[in-house]
């Protein structure tokens, strides 16, 4: 599967119980948000906070993607639903 089939199926199974903020990094960059929207190949993540140049809101291509940051304490439940495995407790 390629990177941009794999983010997009990240985000877009985000679970409830995940909070939808952290740090996408993507070319170089890490850009923070607190909110997200996604459509076929891209990620519009939204800032608390704008950048240098003012900016709020940026639209990232899934295919940038390299690596994504929580910023919250998350129970592993939460990652569980998105696929992944390991132990129970917590």
């Amino acid at each position: 599967m390629d990177r941009t089939n794999v983010w997009r199926q990240l985000f877009q199974a985000w679970p409830q119980s995940l909070p939808r903020k952290g740090v996408v990094v993507a070319a170089g960059e890490q850009t923070p948000f607190q909110e997200f929207m996604t459509m076929d190949n891209f990620v519009l993540l939204q800032r608390r906070a704008p950048d240098t140049m003012g900016a709020r809101e940026v639209i990232i291509p899934f295919s940038e993607i390299t690596a994504l940051k929580m910023t919250e304490v998350v129970k592993p439940a939460a990652y569980r639903e998105l696929g992944f495995q390991g132990p129970k407790a917590g």
